[in-house]
């Protein structure tokens, strides 16, 4: 198979599987989604099997959307399956006429919208387990693996397969319906569909199963979740606005990430000139609408900290009491290991290296997670301790399997010995 042909269609499962999957849900029923999964995935098997002995078409989207379509009319034409789709639309589809009409209208592009918003929420129903809710989104919308879900988790591939399992029994027994709710069942609902935008553009920023260290296609993926949540009265909240201005900050500094061999540059040597400042503004617009209602979330505290880094003309004028202060707060509301080891690298800039050392060495969940190895060889490298500092990068270098972070772990393993430039 032809390698452009791998990655165009690689790339389309990412940004169209989930709308696709989220419209056929829509018109089956929720019950029926593992069917929608189906032909979706047949779809783009196929398209893999054309493309390669034929030319690519021209809009490969709208083969894609073309090929979903006829094989969702095929489907309910062949199964008879009328008794079991939602009852709204048992009507539009009893005839032929009306079959085809109605395909096709609900891959309209406000359809698609409409359907993932719906499905977003459907899968974070409380019937469905809460640990099992994150997964199933992040599978079925967003076209996370197995292992990727498991690393955003930083949990095993075996318990994310347990998790799904019982999200799909939970979808067989119960009577669960496509709709945005509302009232005090909808902000339950928002937490965990805002959770879930948070760890799709996680892996993006900072891509742990992939060869490139951003997958902006997962970036703007999320981004894009999040706008149609801002669109939607019931969703368009304090914390969907925050997180809106989070992604926002954050995306504005990727050119400046990656150098143009394709390695990392750190924050403390990036080219500011490089940061999107469009986007920034856009950063300050959303946290400022995300502020005029008094509450303060996890994503607002972040935003806050990551402003902080986007506001600073150079690395040297950060604000990094500040950080340290949000960092805090943070701390208070979400003491997650990654939080606090985040929090230990601000007091490092804040208060000290000394004591952030002992900060993260408290943080025993993450001994096997190459962040707080690379933490502590920077620490101890910078407090004039290059043996001790060599050891954790090693252990780093083994714990990560993304050749960009390895790549810049070994350049910092040969400053410990005194032969790195």
């Amino acid at each position: 198979m032809k390698p452009e042909t791998n990655k165009l269609v690689d790339h389309l499962f990412r940004t169209e599987a989930g709308k696709m999957t989220a419209v056929l849900t829509r018109l089956f029923g929720f019950k029926q989604y593992e069917t929608a999964e189906d032909i979706v995935h047949e779809t783009i098997y196929q398209a893999l099997k054309d493309w390669s002995y034929n030319r690519i078409p021209e809009n490969p989207t709208a083969w894609l959307y073309r090929v979903a379509k006829n094989k969702a009319i095929d489907y309910l034409r062949r199964e008879n399956r009328m008794a079991e789709i939602t009852s709204e639309l048992k009507p539009l589809l009893k005839s032929e006429y009306t079959l085809q009409a109605t395909v096709h209208q609900y891959f309209n592009d406000n359809e698609i919208a409409d359907s993932q918003l719906r499905m977003m929420f459907a899968a974070c129903h409380p019937a469905i387990p809460e640990e099992a809710q994150v997964a199933l989104v992040l599978k079925t919308l967003c076209g996370f693996s197995v292992e990727e879900i498991a690393n955003a988790f930083l949990t095993g591939k075996d318990t994310i397969e347990k998790r799904l399992y019982r999200a799909k029994e939970k979808i067989r027994e119960g009577n669960i319906h496509l709709d945005v709710p509302a009232g005090s069942d909808l902000q339950t609902r928002l937490e965990t569909v805002l959770q879930c935008i948070y760890l799709l553009f996680n892996e993006g920023y900072n891509s742990s199963t992939t060869d490139t260290i951003i997958r902006k296609d997962l970036c703007y993926e999320a981004m894009r979740l999040c706008i149609l949540l801002t669109e939607n009265a019931l969703s368009n909240t304090d914390e969907t606005q925050a997180l809106m201005a989070l992604m926002c900050y954050n995306a504005s500094r990727f050119d400046a990430r990656i150098d143009s061999a394709g390695f990392i540059v750190l924050l403390q040597n990036q080219d500011r000139s490089k940061w999107n400042k469009e986007l920034i503004q856009r950063g300050h617009k959303y946290l400022g609408c995300a502020s005029t209602g008094g509450s303060v979330s996890a994503y607002h505290l972040e935003a806050a900290i990551s402003s902080r880094h986007c506001v600073a003309e150079n690395f040297e004028q950060t604000d990094w009491n500040t950080i340290f202060n949000l960092y805090t707060v943070l701390a208070e509301r979400n003491p997650s290991p990654v939080v606090l080891l985040n929090r230990a690298i601000a007091m490092s800039f804040a208060r000290g290296k000394a004591v952030a050392i002992e900060e993260i060495k408290k943080l025993t969940s993450l001994q096997n997670h190459y962040l707080y190895n690379a933490a502590l060889g920077d620490l101890y490298f910078e407090t004039g301790q290059p043996q001790q500092a060599s050891l954790f990068y090693l252990a780093a270098i083994k714990q990560t399997h993304n050749p960009q972070e390895q790549e810049l772990l070994k350049k910092k393993l040969l400053t410990t010995s005194g032969t790195g430039n």
